[in-house]
C-alpha cells in the first residue's frame, strides 16, 4: 500500500484501478473556521465507498482512496473549473454550495483564486498524478488499463437533477471513454440484475476523471458508476451502512469488477 498525505493507493495485480474520489471526510484544521458548522459534517460525501469496494483488492483490482473532503476540493472536477454539465447546476472545483444549493462558507470566507490554486496543488494534483502513474504501470503490464470511478449520491436532489435518480448510473461519456465491448458488457451486468433500477449514460455520464482518463484509442478505458445512497444505506444521518441493503448491492459490484478484470480488448 502506498500511503500519501492525501490518499492511499493499493495497487492490484489485474488491469483494473478503482477510484473513489469523494469518500474523504477530512477538512484541515486551518480551513475549518472558514466553513459554516453544517459544512463540517461533510454531508455530501460519497459515504463508505472505500468499505464497499474493499473486496475488490482480493480479486486483483487496485484501489485509490482520498483522505480529504470534497468541500476542500472536488477531485472529479476539471482543474480550470469548467462546468461539467451545460445548462444544469454544477458543483465547482472548490465547492461553495451544498448539493441542496445553500452556501457552505461563512460570509467572505469562500476561497479566492490564489487559495483555489493552492488547494489544487496540494490535494488535486497528487491524486491525479497517482492515477496517471498507476494507469501507466497497468498498461505496461497488461497492454490496457481500466479505471472504474465509483460515486454515490442521494437519490433526490432537486438543485442538481429532476425527479428520482435511478439506483445505478453507469457513465461512459456516451460511449467515448471506453471500448464499445466493455461498455456493453458492464451495461449487461446491470440489465441482468433485478434488485435495482439502472441506466447507462443518463443524467450522470462521467465526470472529469472519466472524461480525462478515458482514452480507449490508447488502451486506457474509464467508466463511472454513480449509485444512490439508498442502495446500501439510509439517506439521512448518521449515514451508516445498512447490512441488508449492502448485501444485495455487493454481488452486483463484484460482478462488475470481475467483468472488468476478465475483459480483453480483443474480446
Amino acid at each position: 500500500m502506498n500511503n500519501h498525505g492525501s490518499y492511499t493507493l493499493t495497487p492490484g495485480a489485474g488491469a483494473v484501478l478503482i477510484s473513489v474520489p469523494h469518500v474523504g471526510t477530512i477538512i484541515p484544521d486551518d480551513l475549518a473556521p472558514r466553513y459554516l458548522p453544517r459544512a463540517l459534517q461533510v454531508e455530501d460525501t460519497d459515504w463508505h465507498l472505500g468499505q464497499l469496494y474493499s473486496f475488490a483488492t482480493a480479486m486483483g483490482a487496485g484501489l485509490i482512496v482520498p483522505r480529504h473532503a470534497r468541500f476542500v476540493i472536488d477531485l472529479n472536477r476539471a482543474p480550470d473549473n469548467a462546468p461539467m454539465y451545460a445548462g444544469a447546476n454544477n458543483t465547482e472545483l472548490c465547492p461553495t454550495r451544498f448539493f441542496t444549493g445553500e452556501p457552505i462558507y461563512r460570509d467572505g470566507q469562500a476561497p479566492d483564486a490564489a487559495e483555489i490554486a493552492r488547494r489544487r496543488s496540494v490535494y488535486w494534483q497528487p491524486y491525479h498524478d497517482a492515477l496517471a502513474a498507476e494507469l501507466a504501470r497497468i498498461r505496461a503490464r497488461h497492454g490496457h488499463a481500466i479505471l472504474f470511478d465509483g460515486h454515490s449520491i442521494k437519490s433526490t436532489l432537486p438543485w442538481l437533477f429532476e425527479g428520482k435518480l435511478p439506483d445505478l448510473n453507469l457513465g461512459t461519456v456516451n460511449g467515448n471513454s471506453c471500448a464499445p465491448g466493455l461498455r456493453a458488457a458492464l451495461a449487461q451486468v446491470l440489465a441482468e440484475q433485478h434488485h435495482f433500477t439502472q441506466v447507462t449514460d443518463g443524467r450522470f455520464k462521467g465526470g472529469h476523471i472519466t472524461r480525462h482518463f478515458g482514452q480507449p484509442a490508447h488502451g486506457q478505458h474509464a467508466i463511472q458508476l454513480e449509485m444512490c445512497w439508498s442502495t446500501y444505506m439510509a439517506e439521512q444521518p448518521p449515514y451508516q451502512v445498512d447490512p441488508a441493503r449492502a448485501s444485495r448491492l455487493t454481488p452486483v459490484l463484484r460482478t462488475l469488477v470481475q467483468t472488468m478484470l476478465d475483459w480483453r480488448p480483443d474480446a
